[in-house]
């Protein structure tokens, strides 16, 4: 029984990180499970429905901007990873973590991980953490949209498109918005007091959250 793990939002300027966890049962009949960015959005949708129901359990871990710019990217991570574990209440033998890096190597699940590239690719249950994980998150996105309907959060999802970027141009940043992370910290002058009430730059701990993450 494996857990599959995948997470969704690391890159983009605004909104959440969301990690998705899914144990499958052995006997799933899902077709079409890969890299949830490689199905069309509403393969995605179908796919999300027929997880959640199949699904011996499944879970997700949510860390917003705000808290992303306090702790730093590789912390959220981190964070966003266990939030999506303890949600999940069923038995499993073996932890898949999609890429290089455990991120559950300090607590107590950590033995039992196996870090894999491209598991999203290879392994049903983290190609379903994938999918339910982005279907989450874009669902999110989309209802921040019609909340802040001049940025399009709805088509870019966050990311720094032309259109979010001419946004922030002429309508400034949201609480959405990661302000460690280098293009909005410019926007805001290059600093951000964190909560040690120590000010720094916030392009550096942006980069340096990064650079963790990268090794």
């Amino acid at each position: 029984m494996i857990l599959g793990i995948d997470e969704v939002g690391r890159g983009p300027w605004a909104g959440p990180l969301v990690v998705g966890a899914v144990v499958l049962p052995d006997t799933h009949t899902l077709e079409g499970l890969t890299d949830s960015k490689k199905l069309t959005a509403k393969k995605r949708a179908e796919l999300d429905v027929q997880i959640r129901e199949s699904a011996l359990g499944y879970g997700l871990g949510w860390v917003h901007a705000e808290e992303i710019d306090q702790v730093g990217l590789s912390a959220a991570l981190r964070l966003a990873t266990i939030r999506a574990v303890e949600a999940v209440d069923t038995p499993y033998h073996e932890i898949v973590i999609d890429g290089t890096i455990n991120f559950l190597k300090e607590t107590n699940k950590g033995s039992y991980v196996t870090t894999l590239p491209k598991a999203d690719f290879l392994i049903p249950a983290v190609s379903a953490a994938s999918i339910i994980a982005k279907v989450a998150r874009d669902t999110y996105m989309e209802e921040q949209g019609i909340m802040y309907p001049e940025y399009g959060f709805g088509s870019h999802v966050g990311y720094g498109t032309a259109k979010h970027q001419k946004a922030l141009t002429e309508y400034g940043v949201t609480p959405l918005h990661r302000r460690s992370f280098a293009p909005i910290a410019k926007m805001l002058g290059g600093e951000v007091v964190k909560s040690d009430g120590i000010t720094v730059s916030s392009k550096k701990i942006g980069d340096d959250a990064e650079a963790r993450v990268a090794h």
